[in-house]
């Protein structure tokens, strides 16, 4: 690490092109070259070429549109004072991306009163189609059209919920890239650094929102409850995309989708611990997480605060991307293992339900089950900000596992599954589905016989017993008489 904590001290003398000015070489004196003094800890440069305004060191001799623009967005950067991501800035990026449109040239539109019908119905379909495949009641009380500005509004607070404990994390580190006795000094360095990393990490998010709501289908599409509880969601216009090349008529695509959203909602509903768990299992990541403060001490040394975004560039190539510990793979494997038994058993209810009433089921199956183990563009841009990947790697396996257990229990022996989380198959069930299948379950009828015996043994010890009303002997005078003595 260089004399200059951060870097930020710029040469004494800058070209007139801020351009030029950004590429030159900083030798001697400017970023990491230890070029700061005493009176100049941070390597501001406020004794020999900027007097009495260290700004004028920072900028240089920047024209005037130039400089406004850099104050401007480094003031709406160092402005922000809430948590480890500047959600404002986030929604604002992800509304202005789906206003951009998708690459195919498909621009967002508002959802009119016939596409809200028909999906309406579909979902209601949907659900009386489900009632004969699994014992889950239907968790929908209303079914929404959303265009995609719709999407990003509505699930903005579970991604807040997500990004947060993670992004947390990275923030914490901002500040230790510091040696020690430098981080009192340095406090409202340390604050501008996590101002600017909550709005990189707003914009980051944003973007990656704005590009999935051009992607998904509905509100559960990554396998989590995005949306407010109780909503099945499609966005007609993407459903749309989806079913323009499968050569599939649009009917069917819906039908088949809301019949994926409502499966979703049922299970998320009427398992109440479900949610929490899987949130559980990112939080449970995020304190895992160790961040590789040397390669953020390499960023952060060659920043230059006219240019934010470099830091931006830097976000996107991974520089906040974790290491790869032991408590990351145990985290990473639990939340995989459960995205893949929600996405299974959706699967296999799913295929049930409409095998025998869709002619184009099996090819929109496999369709959507490509779809999830590849993942888009979005969801990688998730993985190199906060190395999380949202993709159930074993869905195959799991839908096998939950048809197996239709076939061998029946639909409610399967669901009955879900009432606890320590009854669901494990990673090593994935490997094994039929040996999990046909492991011989406990009896609790014969365990409750079990202890109820144990419990009139402890209740015949002397002195503790009662009277027998029944006037037979069972062997317990003998002790009443002794007792009486």
């Amino acid at each position: 690490m260089s004399d200059t904590p951060f870097g930020f001290g710029l040469p004494p003398e800058e070209p007139e092109n801020g351009d030029e000015g950004k590429k030159k070489d900083p030798a001697g004196g400017g970023q990491g070259s230890g070029g700061s003094s005493p009176a100049d800890p941070f390597g501001f440069g406020f004794g020999d070429s900027g007097g009495d305004n260290p700004f004028a060191a920072m900028f240089g001799s920047l024209n005037p549109n130039d400089l406004g623009a850099a104050f401007q967005q480094l003031g709406q950067m160092l402005s922000y004072e809430g948590g480890p991501v500047n959600w404002d800035m986030a929604k604002q990026i992800a509304r202005q991306t789906v206003a951009q449109g998708t690459p195919d040239g498909t621009k967002d539109a508002s959802v009119g009163p016939v596409e809200r019908t028909a999906v309406e119905e579909a979902v209601r379909l949907a659900d009386l189609w489900l009632d004969g495949v699994t014992s889950l009641p239907s968790g929908a009380s209303t079914a929404v059209a959303w265009s995609r500005a719709e999407w990003v509004e509505a699930t903005l607070p579970a991604w807040q919920q997500l990004v947060d404990p993670v992004a947390e994390r990275v923030g914490l580190a901002m500040g230790d890239v510091l040696p020690e006795e430098m981080q009192a000094m340095a406090g409202p360095l340390i604050g501008m650094m996590r101002s600017m990393g909550g709005a990189m990490f707003g914009q980051q998010i944003g973007q990656a929102v704005g590009v999935l709501a051009g992607e998904v289908v509905g509100s559960t599409d990554i396998g989590l409850p995005l949306g407010p509880a109780g909503k099945a969601a499609l966005l007609p216009l993407n459903v749309e995309a989806l079913g323009k090349d499968l050569g599939v008529p649009r009917e069917e695509v819906r039908l088949y989708l809301a019949l994926r959203e409502a499966a979703h909602q049922r299970l998320f509903a009427h398992v109440p611990w479900l949610r929490s768990h899987l949130f559980g299992a990112v939080e449970g990541y995020a304190r895992g997480i160790k961040v590789d403060t040397s390669k953020l001490e390499d960023v952060v040394g060659q920043f230059d605060p006219t240019h934010p975004e470099q830091l931006q560039e830097a976000l996107q190539q991974g520089m906040f991307q974790p290491e790869d510990t032991p408590e990351q793979k145990a985290a990473l494997a639990r939340l995989e293992t459960a995205l893949a038994l929600v996405e299974g058993w959706v699967d296999a209810v799913v295929h049930e339900a409409a095998s025998s009433r869709l002619t184009s089921a099996g090819a929109l199956r496999e369709t959507l089950r490509r779809r999830r183990a590849s993942g888009g563009p979005a969801e990688q841009t998730f993985a190199t900000l906060i190395g999380l990947q949202l993709r159930p790697r074993r869905l195959r396996d799991a839908a096998r596992l939950w048809a197996s257990l239709t076939d061998a229990r029946g639909m409610d022996g399967r669901d009955a599954l879900w009432e606890h989380p320590d009854m669901l198959p494990t990673a090593t069930d994935l490997d094994d589905p039929d040996g999990f299948v046909h492991h011989e379950q406990l009896d609790f009828s014969e365990l409750d016989k079990m202890l109820g015996e144990a419990a009139g043994g402890r209740a015949q010890k002397p002195g503790t017993e009662k009277a027998d009303d029944s006037g037979t002997d069972d062997g317990s005078g003998t002790d009443e008489d002794e007792t009486g003595k």
